[in-house]
């Protein structure tokens, strides 16, 4: 059986970082990391203390006034803008960059990829996440505490408070969060690889604002019903246990994840988000551009 090549995720000495190709392979390899990240946050219960400002005394006494999640973000994306994570053109914070501190490191030569922008949705991937993602995700963990504390005779509202498990449970929000930003703002190099390869296509759109007309440029209903098909297989296989001797227990009391929760996802809320960011990117593909350029875009036939 011939091996697939994985894709090269080094902007300098992978292949063309604007290949559909390569970004189709890396959105791929992005399910898995989501579905997995998912897998492990739905170990935990809630945790709804964890997502409340001002919930906890400890942060603040430091002065601290956001959730548990939020500092802990904060923390975490405080020591990566030190590493300079955000330089690079397909990462994005969730804390303000104005909090954050400047790259230890100098600068890193990326080649030039993306139109200058500052699009940033990680605000309605955060709260998504935390209003809808989680409660659900989490359900059948809740209710499995739930059921332990009335057996120690704990009822009623107590029954349904988390599990104290804060930072295993944020850690695990963490990795969903930066992989779902990450798939989500790599529209924006769907966008630019289609605006190269048809520049005259969108030109006249741009112009017009007209935001109908460039959705229908990027979007491909067919690749999105295969790769909604994709994930549930793929989820579905994630979402399995083992016996101890190898054979796959193939029934929904087992089931590690919500597999109808993670399309559901994908589909009402990823794809969506998405197409948001490849329409407004290319609202402003051609900011600070001279007349002369955009006219050389405008007239420029499709490679």
């Amino acid at each position: 059986m011939a091996s697939v090549p994985l894709p090269m995720r080094n902007l300098v000495l992978g292949e063309d970082p604007l290949s559909l190709d390569r970004i189709r392979a890396i959105l791929t390899r992005l399910e898995d990391t989501i579905i997995f990240s998912l897998i492990e946050r739905a170990q935990f219960a809630h945790n709804p203390r964890a997502y409340r400002r001002g919930e906890f005394q400890e942060l603040k006494d430091t002065g601290f006034e956001g959730s548990w999640l939020d500092w802990f973000l904060k923390e975490t994306e405080t020591f990566h803008a030190k590493a300079r994570r955000y330089t690079s053109p397909e990462e994005y914070p969730f804390t303000d960059p104005a909090e954050l501190p400047p790259p230890i490191l100098k600068p890193f030569p990326h080649p030039p990829i993306l139109h200058p922008n500052t699009i940033n949705v990680n605000a309605s991937i955060l709260s998504f996440y935390v209003q809808h993602i989680v409660p659900r995700i989490t359900r059948a963990a809740t209710l499995a505490l739930s059921a332990l504390k009335r057996a120690h005779g704990i009822s009623g509202d107590a029954e349904f408070e988390d599990d104290g498990n804060y930072g295993s449970a944020a850690f695990v929000d963490l990795e969903v969060l930066q992989a779902i930003s990450k798939r989500v703002h790599y529209g924006k190099f769907v966008s630019e690889s289609k605006f190269r390869d048809d520049p005259a296509a969108f030109v006249p759109h741009i112009q017009a604002r007209d935001r109908d007309a460039l959705a229908a440029l990027i979007t491909k209903p067919a690749v999105e019903q295969k790769l909604l098909q994709r994930l549930r297989k793929k989820a579905n296989l994630y979402a399995l246990n083992f016996s101890p001797d190898g054979e796959p227990l193939n029934d929904s009391a087992t089931r590690k994840i919500d597999v109808d929760g993670v399309v559901e996802l994908y589909e009402h809320y990823i794809i969506p988000l998405t197409k948001e960011v490849e329409v407004d990117y290319l609202l402003v593909r051609l900011d600070g551009l001279s007349k002369e350029e955009i006219d050389a875009l405008a007239s420029k036939q499709k490679s």
